[in-house]
């Protein structure tokens, strides 16, 4: 029989891991990794005879992407252009690059995994007789360690010639150059360490799911047992 178990420590941990993989699949798929130099507009004309002024931009680059201005010859307004810039996974504007696809696209996948298993741990507590909270946090513990390994190899890549476009000849790999840090960057650090909070904090949803007072709820027969 199926026995719906819900605890406060069992689902903020449900809730965190799926946090987690949202937040480390958004930053991936960013490109607001590198903010690069400010570049003029190159609509002079436009803002003059519009009265506007000619207002600087940050284009950003991203892993495989990349957001760019584009200035509208006969109108007065600019759209920001986002999208990969690379067609395939070869033309990734560096083989450190390539790498940090490769590792955090890993690990993204088995933390979506386990975001995905999460929701069922109310009704499933164990999975071939072995804890599903442990098992998840293992998973868990795995994931952070191919997401380490993308980003310490990240700044490595900032050398390469698309990021040199970015950033001006004086970056180098582990040196920003011109350019700063964006949000999506940020955003994947915290993931990380978010990831592994919830690898932690799975042993607590293990233990509060099967406290002496579930045992106790489940022997009187009750199949929705919520506790505090």
């Amino acid at each position: 029989m199926c026995h719906v178990i819900v605890t406060c420590r069992s689902m903020l941990w449900t809730l965190l891991s799926i946090v987690v993989a949202f937040a480390e699949l958004i930053a991936f798929l960013s490109a607001d990794w590198l903010i690069g130099t400010a570049k003029p507009s190159s609509n002079v004309d436009v803002d003059n005879r519009t009265g506007g002024s000619q207002q600087p931009y940050h284009p950003t680059l991203g892993i495989y992407t990349r957001c760019i201005r584009i200035s509208h010859i006969h109108h007065s307004n600019r759209n920001t252009l986002c999208g990969p810039y690379a067609e395939n996974f070869n033309e990734i504007a560096s083989g450190f690059w390539q790498a940090t696809a490769i590792f955090l696209a890993v690990g993204i996948f088995i933390l979506c995994t386990v975001a995905f298993i999460s929701v069922f741990t109310m009704c499933v507590q164990s999975i071939m007789k072995k804890s599903i909270f442990n098992v998840c946090g293992l998973l868990q513990g795995i994931a952070g360690l191919f997401l380490i390994l993308g980003l310490i190899l990240y700044p490595a890549g900032w050398g390469s010639q698309k990021a040199i476009n970015y950033c001006g000849h004086y970056a180098s790999a582990y040196k920003l150059g011109e350019c700063s840090l964006g949000w999506a960057f940020y955003t994947a650090i915290g993931g990380t360490v978010l990831t592994f909070i919830c690898a932690v904090f799975s042993a607590q949803a293990e233990i509060a799911t099967s406290s002496d007072k579930v045992q106790e709820e489940i022997e009187e027969g009750k199949n929705l047992i919520c506790l505090l």
